[in-house]
């Protein structure tokens, strides 16, 4: 009794780690359940323009951090003749170019891969920006003073603050303080951030690029980020000074969240940027190792291997699938196989060759094997070289269909080379001291149990569905690990066994 218990035990143990292996693995690392799933991406150029003076050019182009919804993939630069280099300094991403001398027209390009990404959150934040004093004149100075006593009246915090400022740069009729403020050469995302300075409201100016597919030479739109502390937390929100509500990030990327100027240039003059993006329909599973290669969390899984290797494991993880195919087959529905776990691999074969010339080719080899063999039984040979022999005739004969194939046109004759001689010549082997034993009739009874096994192994080895689950959800294994023990502990009647009791229900 205890050792069925531990017997039971042992099986769920397994069943479930592999069912949290599996789901953790797509919950952790976002795998996709299904082949063929897509993931949006954002190709994002940004262009810059400039004068060289024949001095030393120094370019730095401020360059998106991480933030909520977009995850960076992948960052690359143009730039013929240039050092370039990326840095990240006091939380500041950048890409900087340098050359020792140019002269006249300059054109360099940054391009940026984001994965719109749900799981991607902003980064926290983690010291208030510096307020800094800005400059009016004395009636500049009063206005100000008067807008923002009137501002604080009615608001409770530093966002409603915000608020009730917005109102007053964008009435319809704006009183003399307004006037006088807007009427200065500042910009009125300057005047915003100069008046909530003024009330020692801390914030920094972001520019953001609306995302849009198919847009070309789009500029940022510049944004006031707007910071206030609350039970501990720095709270962050985004406004634009030419609007009374909140900015909507949705389809809106921060990409310069410096606070400085976008690009910083010395050596050039008479600068611009300008931006294009397209948006992009990529297999996940590709665009998320993208991701997960930048972040270094496959590290310990099959993806980190080389390709080649990949490729291997690929086809080799598919084995305990089939292997379930055989001991359902054998233990639920009774049929005979040639070798325990021979259709595994015939149904391998068949995955390289195609089922209908996987079939052919195989039996065609096996038949006049087993006639070669019918006739080296005679010689009274020892077993080392009747299998030594059948090898080198089956490679014999598969040469030889092959050219034979070519020949005649018949392309996917080819393909019989990738049947496994070793294997071949063991089955053949087997069946003809079967033949002797038995009689022909186990032989095709062995024989056509084994290909209808590997048929069906076939088909499950090679759906693309059961392909893409083997190989990124290695937990799978321990599923089919726990029901093939489950199987070996079955002591019922088979399927095929059941006909011993035809006779009793003619009777009735």
């Amino acid at each position: 009794m205890n050792a069925r218990i531990f017997f039971f035990t042992l099986v769920a143990g397994l069943f479930l780690l592999g069912v949290f292996q599996t789901v953790q693995r797509h919950l952790a690392f976002d795998i996709p359940w299904m082949p063929g799933e897509t993931r949006s991406v954002w190709n994002i150029d940004a262009k810059i323009e400039f004068e060289a003076t024949g001095k030393p050019v120094l370019a730095s182009l401020s360059t998106p951090n991480s933030q909520a919804g977009y995850t960076q993939i992948s960052q690359n630069a143009a730039s013929p003749g240039y050092g370039l280099s990326f840095l990240y300094e006091d939380n500041k991403p950048q890409a900087q170019w340098t050359i020792r001398q140019a002269t006249g027209p300059q054109t360099l390009y940054y391009n940026i891969q984001l994965l719109v990404d749900s799981d991607s959150v902003d980064q926290p934040i983690t010291k208030m920006p510096e307020l800094f004093d800005t400059e009016y004149g004395a009636a500049g100075l009063a206005a100000g003073t008067d807008i923002i006593k009137d501002a604080f009246k009615t608001s409770a915090d530093a966002f409603s603050f915000t608020r009730e400022i917005l109102k007053q740069l964008n009435t319809e009729q704006p009183n003399q303080s307004i006037r006088l403020v807007l009427a200065s050469k500042s910009s009125k995302t300057n005047i915003l951030i100069g008046l909530l300075n003024e009330a020692k409201i801390p914030t920094k100016k972001v520019g953001a690029l609306a995302l849009e597919d198919g847009r070309r030479r789009q500029h940022l739109q510049p944004l006031v980020e707007v910071f206030q502390e609350k039970n501990g937390k720095i709270e962050s929100r985004l406004f634009d000074a030419s609007s009374l509500q909140e900015v909507d990030r949705k389809d809106l990327l921060l990409w310069d969240q410096s606070g400085k100027a976008l690009l910083e240039l010395t050596g050039g003059v008479n600068s611009k940027v300008s931006f294009s993006m397209i948006q992009q329909d990529q297999p996940a599973l590709a665009a998320i190792l993208q991701k997960n290669d930048n972040e270094h969390l496959f590290n310990f899984s099959i993806h980190s291997l080389p390709i080649e290797d990949q490729s291997l494991f690929k086809g080799i993880l598919m084995i305990p699938l089939g292997v379930l195919i055989v001991v359902m087959m054998r233990v639920l529905i009774g049929l005979k196989t040639s070798g325990t776990f021979m259709p595994v691999l015939i149904a391998m074969a068949f995955i390289q060759t195609s089922l209908i010339t996987g079939i052919v080719g195989f039996v065609m080899l096996v038949a006049v094997g087993l006639f070669i063999r019918s006739y080296l039984s005679h010689l009274n040979l020892l077993l080392v070289s009747r299998i030594s022999t059948v090898i080198i005739m089956v490679i014999l004969l598969i040469a030889l269909f092959g050219v034979l194939s070519y020949k005649l046109g018949l392309t996917e004759g080819l393909k019989i080379t990738f049947f496994p001689m070793i294997i071949l010549s063991w089955t053949i082997e087997r069946m003809s001291v079967l033949w002797e034993e038995e009689g022909a009739k186990e032989v095709f009874k062995q024989g056509g149990g084994s290909l209808i096994v590997a048929v069906f192994a076939y088909f499950v080895m090679s759906n693309d569905v059961t392909r893409h689950l083997m190989f990124n959800f290695i937990g799978l294994q321990f599923v089919v690990m726990a029901l093939v023990l489950l199987l070996g502990s079955y002591t019922g009647y088979r399927l095929l066994e059941l006909r011993r009791f035809k006779p009793l229900v003619d009777k009735e």
